[in-house]
């Protein structure tokens, strides 16, 4: 309902809605839905940055998103999903197909947008895991980053149940997002670390494929200290499910005093 207000707010004004701040609303609610314990570690750089992250689940955009105003890039068959596909490119998801050169034109559109000083974050790994390893880093997208003088932040995120890897979280294989969305919710809460490592300044002249290993590696450390219990005291719980979430408010769609979750890109 929120995005197709949007959407005719736009058409009527006929003026752009920035949907950072909305998206960013909807991300946290959908959290607190979801019953997640989401606890981060470490910042997002004030700087517009190209994040990368491990990747576990679907639920893993909703709580980055809710972290930093991001713009995301996803496999395009996320793209075809009823009502969940029309609500990432309301977004501004990006999407990409494999094969075709599609990837290059991607690396192209993700290099726009950071000169735009709008954050993007992209999946490296390509595909999701079962969360207890970092599968190989791809480079080819990683490019734009050196070639629009913009910083990397490799960030790591963990689904942990009982202090145990969650076996629930990993969206792989031929699941569908609806049966595992209703195994999401019929188990009680599982706790997510997010780990903000500090930004990377790649060279022009950085291979590639080093780059991926470097970044990559840094990922991996954090998942094994997450796994260790190294993050676990002090933390900082910042979804509450009981009273007084906190919720921040909601931006003016014809402007006013900026929100607090306003990107600053």
């Amino acid at each position: 309902m929120l995005a197709a207000g949007l959407r005719v707010s736009e058409v009527v004004t006929r003026k752009a809605i920035d949907r950072t701040p909305w998206a960013r609303f909807c991300f946290r609610w959908a959290c607190r839905c979801l019953g997640l314990r989401i606890h981060q570690h470490g910042s997002p750089s004030d700087d517009t940055v190209l994040f990368v992250s491990n990747h576990i689940s679907w639920s893993d955009i909703p709580i980055l998103g809710s972290l930093a105003p991001i713009r995301f890039l996803s496999k395009a068959e996320v793209g075809q999903w009823p009502v969940i596909g029309w609500l990432a490119r309301q977004a501004g998801t990006l999407f990409i197909r494999r094969g075709g050169g599609q990837a290059r034109r991607v690396r192209d559109q993700i290099i726009e947008n950071l000169q735009a000083e709008e954050n993007v974050l992209v999946y490296p790994e390509g595909t999701t895991s079962a969360g207890l390893t970092v599968l190989p880093f791809h480079g080819l997208l990683l490019n734009a980053a050196p070639e629009s003088k913009t910083p990397i932040q490799p960030v790591t995120i963990a689904y942990r149940r009982d202090g145990r890897p969650d076996h629930l979280a990993p969206f792989i294989g031929d699941d569908e997002f609806h049966s595992h969305l209703l195994r999401m919710l019929k188990q009680p809460s599982a706790r997510v670390d997010v780990v903000f490592h500090a930004p990377v300044y790649p060279s022009d002249q950085a291979p590639t494929g080093e780059l991926a290993v470097r970044l990559r590696e840094t990922v991996l450390d954090g998942l094994t200290r997450i796994y260790s219990g190294e993050y676990d005291e002090p933390v900082t719980d910042l979804f509450r499910t009981g009273d007084d979430p906190g919720l921040p408010h909601l931006p003016s769609l014809h402007g006013g005093p900026r929100s607090p979750d306003q990107s600053t890109g």
